[in-house]
């Protein structure tokens, strides 16, 4: 009779410590936006720039972090992630003064949004080899409810309890649900438990021949752009809708269209990984993120804007899974801590960009449309990079 995998428990915890990062996210950042203003006395423009360097300085931490995984193991780092950003969450909570906020800011994005994850995505890829692309499949959809169910429950308690209480229960959360987690459940290789679903020798490529590959920078800089691309039409989605002449909440809708389409797209991205090659799976969801936003600016219709919600939630969620799964699949575990930092770093510099972006292009032409036409584009040429790079394992 075959033993239960360790991995799976693993996995779990990983995925708890992704859903984690939420205050370090934009998206998290989002919900105590407007209370945040008004405690602060901040000017939107002032806020948003706050928010852009700490994004940036917050994503050197994607560096030191891998570097850290890989001699420590992921139960110390991710053990000492959790009470430090749960401290950091807590303590933000509590601050009057801008500069203290700045300071807060910059360390629940370096702690969340970029060494969490890190270390989130990397603990998947450390104890599954074969049957990868399956196990981060699961690992998003498990992530993705998560997210799913802690926005609504956050969201409640600001409405009712205010920003600060809503965030230093966050803060006890990580720090007494996430660490004691991690340091009671997590372990650092398979080989402490059972190696069937891992019978790859641990080794591969160093950061420094992964850099050197093709593969490295097609990909890493197709989930960037993702990245760069969700992140702007996040923060004016609103905006953009607006634009086209539709109302506040068809915002709502296809918010919620995208977010189940993207569930989709992860059992679907989850299967056709196990029958296509990587490179050639993330090409297809760059010629659905090229179709969906070079449709976006001709939208006029709510079958179309629905329509478009579907491409680029589908697109999402293929986009998640290769990301999570491609770099164990074409780089090894030795040095997994380290290639997936600074992929990582690609994706968090990406993200600080996208709103800044679009707000430009805004500000100097009147319309989005031009660099919705322009990002179609840059998505389409690497799409086909991605079709053509060869992708074989180290």
């Amino acid at each position: 009779m075959r033993r239960f995998f360790y991995g799976w428990i693993v996995l779990w915890v990983a995925a708890l410590a992704m859903v984690g990062t939420l205050p370090g996210r934009t998206q998290g950042l989002g919900l105590i936006t407007e209370p945040l203003l008004k405690d602060f006395g901040l000017e939107r423009v002032a806020y948003a720039n706050l928010n852009l360097w700490a994004t940036l300085i917050g994503s050197l931490f994607c560096l030191g972090i891998g570097t850290l995984l890989d001699k420590l193991g992921s139960r110390a780092v991710l053990t000492a992630l959790a009470l430090l950003l749960g401290a950091t969450v807590i303590a933000m909570g509590q601050s009057t003064q801008v500069a203290l906020l700045f300071v807060f800011l910059v360390l629940i994005r370096g702690l969340g949004q970029s060494a969490l994850s890190v270390v989130s995505l990397a603990m998947v890829g450390q104890w599954f080899t074969t049957g990868l692309e399956k196990a981060m499949a699961t690992y998003t959809v498990v992530m993705t409810i998560g997210f799913m169910a802690a926005f609504p429950g956050v969201g409640a308690v600001i409405e009712k309890s205010g920003w600060r209480v809503a965030w230093s229960g966050i803060g006890w959360a990580l720090v007494l649900v996430l660490a004691p987690l991690a340091l009671l459940l997590v372990r650092r290789a398979p080989v402490e438990h059972d190696a069937q679903e891992s019978p790859l020798p641990v080794g591969g490529a160093t950061l420094a021949e992964a850099l050197r590959t093709p593969a490295f920078w097609v990909m890493g800089l197709s989930s960037a752009l993702y990245g760069l691309i969700a992140s702007g039409i996040g923060l004016f989605n609103e905006s953009v809708l607006k634009e086209l002449g539709f109302a506040a909440n068809v915002y709502h809708t296809t918010l919620a269209i995208t977010a189940l389409t993207g569930l989709v797209g992860n059992f679907l991205g989850g299967f056709l990984a196990t029958k296509l090659p990587l490179n050639r799976l993330m090409a297809i969801a760059m010629l659905l993120l090229t179709v969906g936003l070079a449709a976006l600016p001709l939208a006029r219709s709510m079958g179309l804007v629905l329509g478009i919600s579907v491409l680029l939630g589908v697109a999402g969620g293929f986009v998640m899974v290769l990301f999570f799964s491609f770099w164990a699949h074409a780089f090894g575990r030795a040095h997994l801590g380290k290639i997936q930092g600074a992929a990582q770093l690609l994706t968090v510099l990406a993200s600080a960009l996208g709103p800044v972006l679009l707000a430009e292009v805004y500000q100097r032409t009147g319309s989005y449309g031009s660099i919705f036409y322009l990002l179609a584009g840059v998505v389409g040429v690497l799409g086909g990079l991605c079709w053509t790079t060869k992708t074989a394992g180290f």
